[in-house]
């Protein structure tokens, strides 16, 4: 199974690399499979941006993810 993180571009290094914030993590990643702009959210998987997410749901998956890392630990 492949999983893919949302996270927030915050930087936009040239027009196929940027910085992306997973909320505790920031990260570069490649950006050629989407248009994209700074404050926007994507889908990450092996370093790569592969679709746009809207800020709601890109907020709302990450705070899934918390919750499920979170149970896990229990």
């Amino acid at each position: 199974m492949c999983i893919a993180i949302p996270a927030e571009v915050i930087e936009i290094k040239d027009a196929n690399t940027g910085i992306v914030d997973f909320g505790e993590l920031q990260q570069e990643v490649r950006l050629d499979l989407v248009d994209v702009a700074v404050g926007e959210f994507v889908l990450v998987h092996v370093g790569f941006a592969i679709q746009r997410l809207s800020r709601e749901d890109g907020l709302e998956t990450r705070e899934l993810f918390k919750q499920v890392y979170a149970a896990m630990e229990e």
